[in-house]
C-alpha cells in the first residue's frame, strides 16, 4: 500500500504527481498530523503523570527502583566499603512494548467534495481521541495493579513498602463512591499512607470520574478544598478543586470504575453505584473494561480482566507509580498515488506503539468500595 508518513515528508511526492501536487499533499498531511496530535494531547492525562521513556531498540526497557538505606556510625580504623547491611537494595522492572496500536478511517473523495466542512481534519482529530483513550486506560489499569502488590525489592532482610488500597465509605455499597465526605477521608488516608511509605509529595495526583469530581465541587466549598482563585464560570467548568491533602485532582472517563470505564449506570448494589442513565449515552459511555491479559492478541503486558475492577472507584498515585515505554509516538499516515486512484479516496491512519506497567507499588493507591479489597492479578 502506497503511503505517506509524518516521518518521511519526501515520500509525499509520487511518480505521476507534479511537485506542486506533492507539496500540497505534504501540507495536507501536516495538517492531519496536527489535528490528530492535538486530539491526542487534549484527551490524554496519564502520559505526563507517570514515568515515560522512548524505546529505540528492542521490545522492552528496564526501569530501576532502589530501596532505602540507613546511616550508621563509623568505627575508627575500619575500612568504609558501603553499609554493613549491603543497602540500598535494587530492583529492576522490565516493561515490554505491546503490538502496534492503530485507528484508521477511509475517506471517500466524493464525500469530501460534497461536504461543507473539513472532513479529514475532523476524522484525524477523532483518531487522536481514540489513541489517547486507549493510552490512558492501559496506564490506569496498571496503577490499580501496582496498588495491590508488595514491593519488588526482594533482598533478604529488607521489606520495602508495597501498594495501598483504601476503602471508600463503610456501607459495602458502591454508592459510597459518590459520597463527598467519604472521598475526602479516603484522600487524607491516602496522603498519610504515602507519607508513611516515604513517597515524595511531588507529583501526587488523584483521578476520579466526572460525577465524583463534581460531587466534591458541590459539597466541599466550605472546607477549604476549592481553589479560591476560581469563581463563576471557571469554577463550574470543573477546574475549581485544586487539591485534597496536597493531591491534585483530575477527572477522567478512562479510569476503571466498577468493571466499566468512567461510569456505570443501573440499580444500586455492591458493584453498581446506582446512577440513573442520562439517556442516549450511545455505545462508548460506560463501556465495559475489556480483557487485557497477555494472552490477548497484541498485548504483551498484563492489564487485568473485567472482573479485576469490579469494586475499583478511583486512583491516587505519584509519578513513580507506573511507567510507559513508547516505541512509536502518535503519528499519522495517509495513502496516496495509485491507491487513491483505485479506491477514489484515502485511508487516514493514526498509530503508536507503547506498553505500560506499575513501577514502585508504594506510590500507587487504589480506592475501592466493599468489604474486601480487590485481589492482585
Amino acid at each position: 500500500m502506497a503511503q505517506q508518513s509524518t516521518n518521511d515528508p519526501a515520500s509525499l511526492t509520487r511518480a505521476g504527481q507534479s511537485n506542486s501536487t506533492g507539496d500540497a499533499r505534504a501540507l495536507y498531511l501536516k495538517l492531519f498530523s496536527g489535528e490528530m496530535f492535538k486530539g491526542f494531547q487534549r484527551n490524554t492525562i496519564a502520559r505526563d503523570l507517570v514515568m515515560k521513556r522512548t524505546l529505540s531498540n528492542g521490545k522492552s526497557l528496564q526501569f530501576i527502583y532502589t530501596g532505602r538505606t540507613k546511616a550508621e556510625y563509623h568505627t575508627p580504623g575500619n575500612s568504609i566499603l558501603g553499609n554493613s547491611d549491603g543497602a540500598p537494595p535494587v530492583a529492576e522492572k522490565t516493561i515490554t512494548c505491546d503490538d502496534l496500536l492503530i485507528s484508521s478511517a477511509f475517506v471517500y473523495e466524493l464525500d469530501e467534495t460534497l461536504a461543507h466542512y473539513d472532513l479529514r481534519g475532523e476524522i484525524s482529530k477523532k483518531i487522536g481521541y481514540a489513541l489517547a483513550e486507549k493510552y490512558d486506560r492501559l496506564i490506569f489499569r496498571q496503577i490499580a495493579k501496582g496498588a495491590r502488590v508488595a514491593s519488588p525489592i526482594t533482598k533478604s532482610g529488607f521489606v520495602e513498602p508495597g501498594g495501598t488500597q483504601i476503602r471508600v465509605g463503610t456501607n459495602n455499597q458502591a454508592s459510597d463512591a459518590y459520597v463527598p465526605a467519604s472521598l475526602i477521608a479516603a484522600f487524607y488516608d491516602a496522603a498519610a499512607a504515602l507519607d508513611e511509605k516515604g513517597v515524595s509529595t511531588e507529583g501526587r495526583v488523584g483521578v476520579l470520574n466526572p460525577r465524583q469530581y463534581y460531587e466534591l465541587i458541590q459539597e466541599v466549598g466550605s472546607n477549604g478544598l476549592i481553589n479560591r482563585d476560581e469563581s463563576g464560570d471557571a469554577l463550574q467548568s470543573g477546574q475549581g478543586i485544586i487539591e485534597i491533602a496536597g493531591i491534585k485532582i483530575f477527572k477522567s472517563m478512562n479510569i476503571p470504575f466498577f468493571g466499566n470505564y468512567g461510569t456505570k449506570y443501573g440499580s444500586a448494589s455492591a458493584t453498581n453505584p446506582g446512577v440513573t442513565s442520562p439517556g442516549n449515552v450511545g455505545s462508548f459511555v460506560g463501556e465495559g473494561a475489556e480483557d487485557g491479559r497477555a494472552s490477548v492478541t497484541g498485548i504483551n503486558n498484563n492489564y487485568g480482566n473485567t472482573s479485576d475492577f469490579a469494586n475499583s472507584c478511583g486512583l491516587i498515585f505519584q509519578k513513580e507509580g507506573a511507567g510507559v515505554v513508547e516505541a512509536i509516538g502518535p503519528q499519522v499516515q495517509v495513502t496516496s498515488g495509485d491507491v487513491s486512484v483505485v479506491y477514489q479516496g484515502d485511508v487516514i491512519l493514526g498509530r503508536m506503539a507503547m506498553g505500560a506497567d506499575y513501577l514502585n507499588p508504594a506510590a500507587a493507591v487504589e480506592l475501592y468500595v466493599g468489604a474486601t479489597a480487590p485481589s492482585a492479578f
